[in-house]
């Protein structure tokens, strides 16, 4: 082998260093759970909807898995190729109501089902809950991790979609009073809240 011949070698086995391809060993795997858990989710969106009988919360869970398997798809494409992906990342938006009911009412103690004729709205919009929240924390979680500038502005983008996926979610809940909102004495609120003060910032003194 003449010396041309090794170097043309060596140049083909060494890795490409365009930003656009590299992603780190750690990104990597970070990427796959991603993707792992929005196709966990997907996957369990499509058992809760055979046993969902309010239509409220089935066009809920219509709604956030039409939007997430398209986000599946972009974030498969950044990934896959370090380029920015045909469709962009969306803007989620719920169609909840915002106002939230504040106090706990009486009702009866809870306890795990006995059999699958046990669930009920109340238990599928919370394992709903469960999914949105935590793919919330991971993508944050991962975002922190990436090297890749494609690939981490997708993840980024895509955390706010699931916090506002979690909240309608939470709306749905709040209303029909699965999950209360307790709240302190209205003393004990107002000190809490007068605990701090604004300071001048630097540029404001100047």
């Amino acid at each position: 082998m003449n010396v041309t011949q090794n170097q043309a070698q060596q140049q083909a086995q060494m890795p490409t260093n365009h930003t656009s391809q590299a992603h780190g060993g750690h990104e990597l795997f970070d990427a796959h759970e991603v993707i792992a858990g929005i196709i966990t989710m997907l996957d369990q969106y499509q058992m809760y909807d055979q046993h969902i009988k309010d239509q409220e919360l089935k066009d809920i869970l219509k709604r956030q898995e039409m939007f997430v398997t398209q986000l599946y798809n972009t974030i498969v494409e950044s990934f896959r190729s370090g380029q920015d992906p045909s469709v962009d990342t969306q803007q989620y938006k719920m169609q909840q109501s915002n106002e939230v009911v504040y106090g706990i009412k009486p009702g009866q103690p809870k306890k795990p089902n006995q059999s699958v004729n046990d669930l009920s709205e109340n238990g599928l919009s919370a394992y709903m809950l469960g999914q949105t929240k935590g793919l919330a924390t991971l993508l944050s979680m991962t975002a922190l991790e990436m090297t890749n500038p494609v690939l981490r502005r997708v993840i980024a983008d895509s955390v706010p979609n699931f916090i506002e996926m979690s909240y309608e979610i939470f709306l749905y809940q709040n209303k029909h009073a699965y999950y209360q909102v307790p709240q302190l004495q209205q003393q004990d609120m107002n000190q809490m809240l007068q605990s701090y003060t604004t300071v001048q910032s630097q540029n404001q003194m100047h």
